[in-house]
């Protein structure tokens, strides 16, 4: 009688498994110069050598890794993110050379941090001359002999540096006051890519900031308290709360802004000159928009419920851009209507105003 042993699979070897499970969903979240078979090599590697990555779900890891990936960085690849392990739940943080390779992509300006240490002297000038210069290299490499961080940021065509310059006093004062998981904070694991981070990105609110560094900052600013955060249509979402990050929310596209642009967008697409989807990403070069915004653009502005309430600024806005194409003036439109002008119109009396211009003849 043969009696079947069961093997029982490793924690590396279950996980590879919910890798080749997940790399179709990972695939169509990632920007095209990235793979999700490396994503999922270099997820599997980190977590092979983690024994507290291990201990993380492996959704919240697949969500950092997506997070990752939208971002453009590469977890554990040369300093430019990292999985970070809380407890159960993995959160990305990105590193400040992968914040550095954010800002270079924007052409926007550069960046660059370092840290000095004590056997160095440097002159460091405030002001309208603003300079930082460090007269000597070093011969020390333990991270407890930093004395100062620093950051450099040259905003394109600028004339003078945003620099900052920290002491590594100032540098703990800064972890203790937003860490919220004590000593499991990376900080404890790697004090040097912390130390340049940390003044990193308070030059980085001076500069001009594409879409992926905000959204970096923002991640960034929920891994630094222990908490997960991902990345959809462009916002940063806190995974617990659902709450959009106050960073990015500031950051999507102004109603006002979009209304008035929507009109020459929408022109664009019916000209054939651009699709929808390159309106959208030309929009989202400037600011993320909004699930509705996108909606706005892909059905030409104009989704209006039959209702009598009022149609917002944006549903009168495409359908002004509609009548101007079919070269029916607003006039005319409002006439048909019964009304004064097409302020303050119902969204009922949008319908009617979009038959009219789809056929003025029997309208």
């Amino acid at each position: 009688m043969s009696t079947a042993v069961e093997t029982k699979k490793t924690p590396v070897a279950e996980f590879s498994g919910f890798l080749d499970k997940f790399k179709p969903q990972l695939a169509l979240a990632l920007p095209k110069h990235m793979t999700a078979d490396r994503m999922s090599r270099l997820a599997l590697t980190a977590f092979s050598s983690s024994a507290s990555l291990q201990k993380c779900t492996a959704k919240s890891i697949a969500a950092s890794i997506m997070t990752a990936g939208q971002l453009g960085l590469e977890p554990g690849v040369n300093g430019a993110g990292f999985l970070i392990p809380y407890k159960d739940t993995c959160t990305f943080g990105p590193g400040w050379k992968g914040l550095v390779d954010l800002v270079a992509r924007s052409g926007r300006g550069t960046v660059f941090t370092g840290v000095i240490f004590k056997d160095q002297s440097y002159t460091f000038t405030d002001g309208p001359k603003r300079d930082l210069v460090i007269h000597n290299e070093t011969d020390l490499e333990d991270p407890e002999d930093i004395t100062h961080a620093y950051a450099i940021g040259w905003v394109k065509d600028a004339t003078i540096p945003i620099i900052e310059l920290w002491r590594v006093s100032k540098i703990k004062k800064h972890r203790d006051k937003y860490n919220k998981v004590g000593d499991k904070h990376y900080s404890y694991r790697d004090w040097e890519m912390y130390c340049r981070k940390v003044p990193l990105l308070q030059v980085l609110k001076y500069m001009p900031c594409s879409i992926e560094v905000s959204n970096a900052i923002a991640i960034n600013n929920a891994a630094e308290s222990g908490r997960a955060a991902s990345i959809d249509g462009g916002i940063v979402i806190d995974n617990e709360t659902g709450e959009i990050d106050g960073e990015t929310k500031a950051q999507q596209y102004p109603d006002d802004q979009f209304t008035a642009n929507l009109p020459a967008w929408l022109k664009l697409i019916s000209g054939g000159k651009k699709t929808a989807d390159q309106v959208i990403a030309m929009a989202q070069s400037k600011f993320p928009l909004t699930d509705e915004q996108k909606r706005q653009i892909r059905e030409g502005g104009i989704v209006a419920p039959k209702s009598d309430e009022p149609a917002n600024a944006t549903v009168i806005a495409a359908l002004r851009a509609k009548a101007s194409d079919a070269s029916i003036t607003d006039t005319e439109v409002a006439t048909h209507l019964g009304v004064e002008n097409l302020d303050g119109i119902t969204n009922a009396q949008v319908e009617a105003a979009l038959k009219f211009i789809s056929n003025p003849v029997e309208g």
